[in-house]
């Protein structure tokens, strides 16, 4: 008996690499074939190249906090594709996402602490939060040089604090940067005077370009500022968000540009309004209105008097998320 004909890695591997990305069982199935097959998929070249080939990769669901009065205390996983995360186990809410990670607030130890947690492998490692450390946003980060963050599972990363201190008179912003290697917070990093008693940072995740990363801050409660925060230098800054008419706190969140700007987003009822903000050669700061859509044009909404609320974003894109009862 002849033996069964085989095709060359080389032919092979051209085969795997169109295979798609947002049907991951393909992949997992071809790998259990024969260990020749598991060789080549788990391979640093096939790897790189199924990267290179696809570009971004898919996204692969939505992590919300425990909905009040649900019964659920634990955060839920939506799964976009047919990926099953590992969903956490102990109570916790959701604070940030970013490189393949997932930032919670474990509300369900004493003291608090908050857990950088992989949905690809359910891994966790614990930070014990700072005390004194009131009224913060946090967020999770690579920190590898020159990643693209497509296959981030076990490099380095760290935590970053941004939060108020009313101790000097004024709301002072801090930064406080730890390395989940170390396990140990550093000093703070800097400070910002922003001559008022009368601020909040809004609690939703920050936005991340260029190195910087970006926080709404609502200044003496009713002016929405922007919070920049750059890493390479450990500076802040305050930005004005030059957004005409925004008042309501749940009414506006910031957006990573598919062009490389930044973002801000506002709602004026059923309208949705998106501003972009671009820095001039000569340094100077412009806000220019990119796109203005009223949902009843583009959505079956039977009630009028429907209100939105925006949640979110997809980074490097220009995709907003909005939650809304459409009254069907």
């Amino acid at each position: 008996m002849l033996p069964p004909l085989t095709l060359p890695d080389e032919l092979l591997e051209e085969i795997f690499l169109r295979l798609p990305p947002d049907e991951l069982a393909c992949l997992v199935h071809a790998s259990l074939a024969s260990k020749l097959w598991l060789s080549l998929l788990s391979g640093h070249s096939f790897n790189s190249r199924y990267r290179q080939f696809h570009g971004t990769p898919p996204m692969l669901g939505f992590v919300y906090s425990p909905i009040p009065f649900s019964g659920s205390v634990v955060p839920g996983f939506i799964s976009t594709t047919k990926f099953g995360a590992h969903n956490p186990d102990r109570k916790s809410k959701v604070l940030d996402c970013h490189h393949g990670r997932v930032l919670l607030l474990d509300t369900g130890v004493a003291p608090i602490e908050l857990v950088v947690w992989d949905p690809m492998t359910g891994r966790r490692r614990e930070l014990c939060v700072p005390q004194g450390y009131n009224g913060y946003v946090a967020t999770v980060l690579c920190v590898v040089t020159c990643c693209d963050h497509r296959a981030y599972h076990e490099g380095p990363i760290q935590v970053v604090l941004v939060f108020l201190d009313m101790s000097h008179g004024g709301c002072v912003k801090t930064v406080c940067v730890s390395s989940t290697e170390a396990g140990e917070w550093s000093d703070p990093c800097s400070r910002l005077d922003l001559e008022t008693q009368y601020a909040i940072i809004e609690p939703m995740p920050p936005v991340l370009i260029d190195g910087a990363l970006y926080f709404m801050l609502w200044y003496k409660m009713t002016i929405l500022k922007i919070l920049k925060c750059d890493l390479d230098s450990n500076c802040l800054s305050l930005l004005d968000a030059s957004v005409v008419g925004v008042t309501n706190h749940t009414a506006a969140i910031l957006a990573a540009m598919e062009d490389g700007s930044l973002g801000v987003a506002h709602q004026e009822g059923l309208t949705l309004n998106l501003w972009s903000r671009t820095i001039g050669s000569y340094g100077t700061a412009t806000s220019t209105q990119r796109r203005v859509t009223n949902l009843k044009d583009v959505l079956p909404i039977q009630n009028p008097k429907q209100t939105l609320r925006l949640i979110g974003s997809v980074e490097g894109s220009d995709i907003l998320f909005v939650i809304m009862d459409l009254g069907i």
